[in-house]
């Protein structure tokens, strides 16, 4: 697919990028792949919902939702005032495979395992508590 030079612009724009900085991003044939499809990520929310929750410090409950953009950046004003650090550290992979399997062409709901829990073992195994959390892809109300 051949990519206009407004959407290069647009990324080198984004990522802060010199114009010889641009010239090596192009270069590299996944990101062009990446760019041509990133479209259909764009109009996507990446919702994580908490579905079990148990001695957590974050004081996280079932319910609660996380919310990113389809690049993957926590869109923070729709989330909870606090935010464990345990709790993105687990979802940073689902994130990277619902983008994957987008940009294969793959619906990222179609993703076999979608649960993930914070890396805390919980009480009876000598941590303190333990919180699991659901993904989703929804697309994005306008």
């Amino acid at each position: 697919m051949t990519i206009d030079e407004s959407t290069w612009k647009f990324y080198q724009e984004m990522l802060g990028y010199t114009d010889e900085e641009l010239e090596t991003f192009k270069q590299n044939p996944s990101n062009e792949d990446v760019v041509s499809k990133a479209a259909a990520l764009m109009d996507r929310t990446i919702v994580f919902e908490v579905v079990a929750s148990h001695g957590c410090a974050g004081r996280h409950r079932a319910g609660d939702r996380f919310h990113f953009d389809g690049s993957g950046n926590l869109i923070t004003k729709l989330g909870p005032g606090r935010i464990c650090i345990s709790a993105l550290t687990a979802m940073a992979p689902l994130i990277s495979a619902a983008n994957e399997l987008c940009y294969a062409g793959v619906d990222s709901n179609d993703m076999r395992f979608k649960r993930t829990a914070c890396h805390d073992v919980g009480l009876q195994c000598g941590g303190w508590g333990n919180v699991a959390f659901e993904m989703k892809v929804e697309k994005r109300e306008k």
